[in-house]
């Protein structure tokens, strides 16, 4: 891969821009879910925090689907 991105074809910038995007995606919210299943074991005290973490985990795995979807209705 070369080092200066600007000596990419605008296509495979959008490529690998879609690709880093996505993986991003997948990372935070596999986070949001190990970081509620923490808190519903104890080891992080946050009630109500397990179930907000989820819900961020579906946006962004929704945004993936649709980029333009109303949260909520992933």
């Amino acid at each position: 891969m070369p080092a200066d991105w600007h000596v990419l074809s605008d296509e495979a910038q959008l490529i690998l821009a879609r690709a880093a995007l996505f993986r991003a995606a997948q990372t935070i919210a596999s986070q949001a879910e190990l970081l509620a299943e923490e808190i519903e074991a104890g080891i992080l005290g946050d009630p109500g925090g397990a179930d907000a973490l989820r819900l961020l985990a579906a946006v962004v795995r929704g945004a993936d689907e649709d980029p333009f979807a109303v949260a909520g209705h992933c």
